[in-house]
């Protein structure tokens, strides 16, 4: 009997699609007013389900319509999307989504994703042109010698540094850039494919998941909860430190298993992706100038887009644009021709295509729900079944469905404006404080993103090859973990 294979990431989207289409059938379509701030005029718009209006932009206002969040919020525009109300939940006619819809979202998914999308195309043609030189595999065969007998050290430094890259201004799809550059490090210091993902992955996840100062996440949801960010902070910083340590450890022991016995590898066997293959190498003592320059230009690439994205509000045109530029400057430095240089770009470019498809396709979700009008009622649903509650059981239900809502909203700002002045108000009620419910948030949201498939998890599998059940063979015993450990923290 043949045995059955999991199937590629692209028929696991297509079918969470058909679910999200089919839950159109069963729940009834429903919605929250929302309000947003129109800082022309001064005022405050608010979207029912048939129709708009205007209401003065004061304190009085908010206060009025159960919205705990001071208004100098809105002028700063710290908030500029829409805001749920609370308590203004209505059911309204059916939105099915049927065959037409099903077939046109990730086509939607793939429109809205353009700039990511054309993104990672750039990404791959730049490593396509800088792999060809050879410069990589003479710098990973360096920089293998250097680190003979002290592999464990790279694993400890690169998580921490996207861990601390993800809790400040939230790694997410550029993560992607690091792929080409560390698994064939990894994969010379006698790792497995597993290793570099966990480490790229993980590493990132977990700083999003206790943000400290991360604009997209934390400051966002707190602003929205009408909680200052800097409360919960301590508690933020010491989930941030202990995942840190859990992860590193976990990774360590499975990679130092793997490197003495690598028959014991989860994705034993899985081929190494062809971007990767050229980069095998050999162990080097030394290099030579042009190498340098080359390799300077290609990690400099690196530098730039980080402080780009941290520091100057980078989007993902400008660092498309970086990328485009570095390949460019690399092709001169290795003083190639045109037709050469377009050659090994379009080459590179067709190696992350799988990955640009991905990410749209994922994107396609969001088209059902929002246009299934459900996402309102999954979040009406949520609020109802912990309503009441204990704060001792009310704060890890919280978690669970702020995981829950991930599957269906993986932007987490967008999960910020539609669930927190619900939630937040509710949480008033209860007894529960408000910089708790966001710690919920981010531990909810994060611990399901190393599993949600309209995340980033399965373009990031796609990077190294390795299938969805692989990678829930390897992160199940960690994420278990560390679910037990952030529920006790948010209940201290």
């Amino acid at each position: 009997m043949k045995k059955l294979k999991f199937p590629t990431p692209y028929t696991v989207l297509m079918l969470v699609i058909i679910l999200a289409a089919s839950l159109t059938f069963l729940l009834p379509s429903g919605t929250y007013n929302t309000l947003q701030y129109n800082k022309a005029n001064n005022t405050f718009v608010i979207h029912t389900s048939d129709s708009t209006y205007v209401l003065p932009a004061t304190q009085e206002q908010l206060n009025h319509l159960g919205i705990n969040i001071q208004l100098s919020k809105f002028k700063e525009e710290k908030i500029r999307k829409p805001i749920s109300i609370p308590n203004t939940y209505v059911q309204s006619k059916p939105h099915h989504q049927g065959v037409k819809s099903v077939l046109f979202a990730p086509i939607k998914g793939i429109y809205d994703t353009i700039d990511i999308i054309l993104f990672v195309l750039v990404l791959g043609g730049f490593i396509g042109v800088f792999n060809s030189s050879g410069a990589l595999n003479m710098g990973v065969g360096y920089l293998a010698h250097k680190l003979k007998g002290r592999e464990g050290l790279l694993i400890i430094l690169l998580t921490t540094l996207l861990a601390l890259g993800g809790t400040s201004f939230g790694l997410g799809e550029e993560t992607f850039v690091f792929y080409p550059m560390l698994v064939p490090i990894f994969l010379a210091a006698g790792y497995d494919l597993m290793v570099p993902l966990a480490v790229i992955y993980i590493g990132a996840n977990i700083g999003t998941l206790a943000s400290t100062t991360n604009p997209f996440a934390v400051i966002i949801a707190s602003d929205a909860a009408g909680v200052d960010w800097t409360s919960g902070l301590s508690i933020r910083i010491i989930a941030l430190v202990l995942c840190i340590v859990i992860s590193i450890i976990y990774i360590i022991h499975y990679a130092e298993k793997v490197r003495k016995h690598p028959e014991k590898s989860i994705v034993y066997g899985v081929a190494i992706p062809e971007i990767y293959t050229s980069n095998s190498s050999e162990p080097t003592t030394s290099l030579k100038l042009s190498t340098k320059i080359e390799l300077l230009v290609f990690a400099f690439s690196f530098v730039i887009m980080i402080i780009g994205v941290s520091q100057w509000e980078w989007d993902f045109m400008d660092m498309t644009a970086l990328f485009l530029v570095a390949a460019i400057a690399i092709a001169f430095l290795q003083r190639c021709g045109e037709q050469q240089f377009i050659t090994q770009f379009m080459a590179g470019a067709r190696d992350l295509l799988g990955v640009a498809f991905i990410i749209g396709i994922a994107r396609g979700v969001s088209f059902i729900l929002n246009d299934g009008q459900i996402s309102g009622t999954i979040l009406h649903y949520a609020t109802s079944l912990v309503q009441g509650m204990s704060p001792m059981v009310f704060l890890p239900m919280l978690m669970l469905i702020f995981g829950l809502l991930s599957l269906f909203i993986s932007s987490s700002s967008g999960m910020a404006v539609l669930t927190m002045p619900i939630i937040g108000s509710l949480a008033s009620v209860v007894g529960v404080e408000g910089h708790s419910v966001v710690s919920a948030y981010l531990f909810g949201m994060g611990i399901m993103a190393f599993i949600t498939p309209t995340g980033l998890i399965l373009p990031s599998l796609t990077m190294v090859n390795i299938n969805y059940k692989q990678w829930l063979r390897f992160i199940s015993p960690l994420a278990l973990i560390l679910i037990i450990v952030l529920t006790i923290l948010l209940l201290l």
